[in-house]
């Protein structure tokens, strides 16, 4: 039964409204597709994070002005079926590359992504690409990596430290042994000092010594000349 033409504009409007925010599209025709199959379709084009439509080509086309699949809805010709998604592209293509394996009713058409358009060949290759999900994964792991490994060698740094200071402790090399050795040459010092001040000291007690007898050897003159004065005097009195 022929669609009304209020029929048509309300699908366009529904469809234009998904497909507004849609990013990627991979557009695909049928033949003899059963209706069990269309069903495990719609399903594995869910599970990849898309919907999808069979669509007139005009409808399509309508539905698509100021979206960015645009330009893979103009001029389609024959029977149309649309998968799109605003996700991941990549997941989108491997989810359909897989099924359309096992299933040969369904053929591409074309594909656009962030408004380029892509052919058959180019969605085969997007198919075999990592997903966004594996990409962000990977990135992670490149800007992760130089982090890790400093942080290991660093960590191995301290274990090797604290292996030798172990070992160093064990055979006692921290066991206080070089004080002993740093204190016996001051002692050595100290003794050539001691000598060198012995001298000194004895000529000390020779200076002190010679101090002490001038005055007793400057002394004897005057008592002997006393004495002279008075074997003198005793001498005197007699001749007189």
């Amino acid at each position: 039964m022929a669609l009304t033409r209020a029929s048509k504009t309300e699908k366009v409007k529904k469809l234009a409204a998904e497909l507004e925010h849609s990013t990627s599209a991979i557009i695909g025709t049928f033949k003899g597709l059963t209706a069990s199959k269309d069903f495990e379709l719609r399903k594995t084009i869910r599970s990849a994070g898309g919907s999808y439509h069979v669509v007139k080509n005009k409808l399509a086309a309508r539905a698509g002005e100021g979206t960015k699949v645009e330009q893979a809805l103009k001029g389609l010709k024959g029977v149309s079926a649309v998968a799109y998604t605003s996700g991941d592209p990549v997941a989108l293509a491997k989810a359909l590359s897989t099924w359309v394996k096992d299933n040969a009713e369904f053929t591409f058409k074309l594909g656009i992504i962030d408004g380029k358009v892509i052919n058959v060949a180019e969605i085969g290759d997007l198919a075999t690409m990592p997903g966004k999900e594996e990409l962000f994964s990977k990135l992670l792991f490149l800007i992760n990596s130089p982090a890790q490994r400093l942080a290991t060698v660093i960590n191995a740094t301290g274990r090797d430290l604290a292996v030798v200071i172990n070992q160093g402790v064990e055979k006692g090399k921290f066991a206080g042994s070089a004080a002993p050795a740093v204190a016996e040459p001051k002692a050595e010092a100290a003794a050539p000092v001691a000598e060198a001040a012995a001298p000194a000291v004895e000529a000390a007690h020779v200076e002190e010594s010679a101090a002490g007898e001038q005055p007793s050897g400057a002394a004897q003159p005057e008592n002997s000349t006393a004495s002279q004065g008075g074997e003198a005097a005793a001498t005197n009195p007699v001749e007189g």
